[in-house]
């Protein structure tokens, strides 16, 4: 089954302009924004502008210039944020939900960046 990419999401408004962010990182394929109900004291969204729905989606069809950009632009928003041990912050969470058992809200391959406190565990064991 191939992959359908729904141009009117709402990454895809954003990317075009047509809904403002606070944007923390932008580079030549991929975009950082705050995410508008955080989770945590840092929670950035990092998005390819490509038309990517799921991370097996990118990791398939991104070509490795897009895959280099968007890997860099994740380490690059540790470091802006303060949450990357090897500059000095506690640590983060790297999420990027996938289909409908992730609880995936937005068709469009995104990466949450989340810390700035401890965030237990991520899974009960129940």
């Amino acid at each position: 089954m191939g992959y359908s990419y729904d141009e009117n999401n709402i990454f895809a408004k954003i990317l075009r302009g047509e809904i403002p962010n606070k944007t923390v990182l932008e580079t030549a394929h991929s975009l950082a924004f705050e995410d508008i109900s955080p989770a945590a004291p840092v929670h950035v969204l990092i998005i390819p502008k490509g038309p990517y729905v799921s991370v097996d989606h990118f990791a398939d069809e991104a070509t490795d210039e897009e895959i280099i950009d968007y890997t860099r632009a994740i380490g690059e928003v540790c470091k802006i944020t303060g949450v990357q041990p090897s500059s000095g912050g506690t640590g983060f969470r790297s999420i990027a939900n996938t289909g409908s058992d992730a609880i995936q809200e937005v068709p469009h391959f995104h990466t949450h960046i989340i810390g700035g406190r401890n965030l237990g565990r991520m899974i009960s064991q129940a």
